[in-house]
């Protein structure tokens, strides 16, 4: 309820509230509908045309032309129809149906195919079985059978190939050489092996206009048949796919496959990014409110720091590039690792050059925070501490820095929701389009600063405007747009309840 002679500013401001919350809800509505129901098992029609054509296909959109309405449809088979997507006008349409028996199945290479399965092989010979349900369930009991050999040839390749290989590299002792190389010949045998038998077994699959094939069941990842799926089976798949898309690298040059090397990379480098620009920032703002003299270079040190805040973000990657890459960078592989150059070390862009540069930009925000909380404390407070005998030093450590502490948590807040989404200075610093790579693991020194990482900004900026389907580009840039809102929620939401318990004990300061 307004006040009289408020007039219709509180009614404004209200609106404004408003409008942005719905502008809000509209584009997480929009992330989620289009990236989350993109991992649904879709029905598939049987299309009959009017010249008799027969195709399979997953339906999609449709658009309205000078010509009539015409409508796309996701047909795969793309090693026979050169194209996975195919528009057909409507009006050539005789018929569609969705007959229980087609499948969609989800290869490594090519796309998905999507026809019927004709049957089984093994070692060579074709397998009988007695009527299309016990064919059905010896197929899903090969795959998963080929699921677990996946596991333990991706756990030798981590545990036993990649050590020994980067061992070698960095060896040049003859008698180490030769065990790695002993090592390494037995590892590859033992990986040879689970490759032979995971190549013993193919799917017979046929498409709706007759074409064969004959697909080894280690280049399948899933075969469905969505028309048969009831609505709890449909969920389970739908679930089963969400969390393949989040624990799963990419693959088909980032149009398929998971984001979970940029999930970690987009974490790591904000964790890095924030335990590198706190402390820098923290004491600068203390330096700047506390300990310099108020005059004039002071002054124009804030000034400085407000202009920072307002450079474009390409600018402090070129920096980055200049001085941490080039310079640091340089001098280090120079000093340390020059028995590895021409190949630089640290000479080129990694998580280490990527995280100094997202510090280095988001530093202004964190100093410009921290200060606004240090000049909110009352005088008094300070006074009343000097005057019980505490030392400077003791009334910034106990009392001025505590009573702070929400609004540093404000500025790492800001500082963590620009650096999460910043993409332009990570293209000169660091980020990579495909490193299915972790920069953690179980060797020394386990966390790897040179490497470089992915990042979910750019994976969605790469898969967007690089990609060669466009249509099965789209709804991964919606759900990877969605994931990185969510991931940035989530690191807000830490430091939010951080700031509310510290504000809780130490009290808020007046406004």
């Amino acid at each position: 309820m307004t006040r009289r002679g408020e007039g219709p500013w509180p009614w404004l401001a209200a609106g404004s509230v408003a409008l942005a919350l719905l502008l809000l809800v509209a584009l997480l509505t929009l992330l989620a509908g289009r990236g989350l129901a993109h991992f649904w098992p879709a029905e598939v029609v049987l299309v009959e045309l009017d010249d008799g054509s027969r195709f399979a296909a997953h339906p999609g959109r449709e658009e309205r032309s000078a010509e009539g309405v015409e409508r796309l449809y996701h047909t795969g088979n793309r090693e026979w129809l050169g194209t996975p997507w195919r528009w057909v006008e409507a009006a050539r349409i005789v018929d569609q149906q969705q007959p229980a028996e087609l499948v969609v199945v989800e290869r490594r290479r090519w796309g998905d195919f999507i026809g019927r399965v004709a049957g089984l092989e093994e070692a060579g010979e074709t397998l009988a079985f007695e009527g299309d349900a016990a064919r059905w369930a010896a197929l899903n009991d090969r795959l998963e059978y080929l699921s677990q050999l996946r596991e333990e040839r991706e756990a030798l390749r981590q545990a036993e190939i990649m050590p020994r290989v980067r061992q070698l590299a960095a060896t040049q002792a003859p008698d180490r050489r030769a065990r790695l190389e002993a090592e390494l010949a037995a590892a590859n045998a033992e990986v040879l092996a689970l490759q032979e038998r995971m190549a013993r077994d193919r799917v017979l699959l046929e498409s709706v206009a007759g074409e064969r094939l004959a697909l080894p069941l280690e280049d399948v990842l899933a075969i469905q048949r969505p028309n048969a799926m009831g609505l709890p089976a449909k969920l389970g798949a739908w679930g089963t796919r969400v969390w393949r898309f989040l624990s799963e690298g990419p693959r088909a040059a980032n149009t398929a496959g998971g984001v979970w090397p940029a999930i970690f990379g987009t974490v790591l480098m904000v964790l890095l990014m924030s335990m590198l620009v706190a402390p820098f920032g923290v004491l600068a703002a203390i330096y700047l409110n506390e300990i310099a003299h108020q005059g004039r270079l002071t002054r124009l040190v804030r000034i400085s720091v407000r202009n920072l805040a307002g450079v474009p973000s390409i600018v402090y990657g070129v920096f980055g590039l200049g001085v941490f890459v080039y310079g640091i960078g340089g001098s280090l592989d120079e000093w340390f690792f020059s028995d590895q150059l021409p190949s630089p070390t640290f000479g080129t862009g990694g998580l280490l050059w990527a995280s100094l540069t997202l510090a280095l930009l988001t530093l202004p925000v964190v100093i410009v925070a921290t200060e606004e909380g240090l000049a909110r404390i009352p005088d008094h407070q300070r006074e009343g501490a000097l005057a019980l005998g505490a030392t400077r030093l003791e009334t910034l450590r106990r009392v001025v820095v505590p009573m702070a502490l929400p609004a540093m948590l404000t500025g790492m807040i800001l500082a963590v929701a620009r650096a999460a989404g910043e993409v332009a200075p990570l293209m000169l610093v660091g980020v990579a389009k495909l490193a299915p790579q972790v920069p953690v693991d179980a060797e020394f020194p386990f966390l790897h600063l040179e490497r470089k990482f992915m990042h979910l900004g750019y994976h969605i900026f790469d898969v967007g405007f690089h990609s060669g389907d466009v249509e099965a580009a789209l709804p991964l840039v919606y759900a990877t747009a969605l994931l990185l809102v969510l991931v940035i929620l989530l690191l807000n939401l830490t430091a939010i309840f951080l700031r509310h318990h510290l504000k809780a004990r130490h009290g808020a300061l007046p406004r």
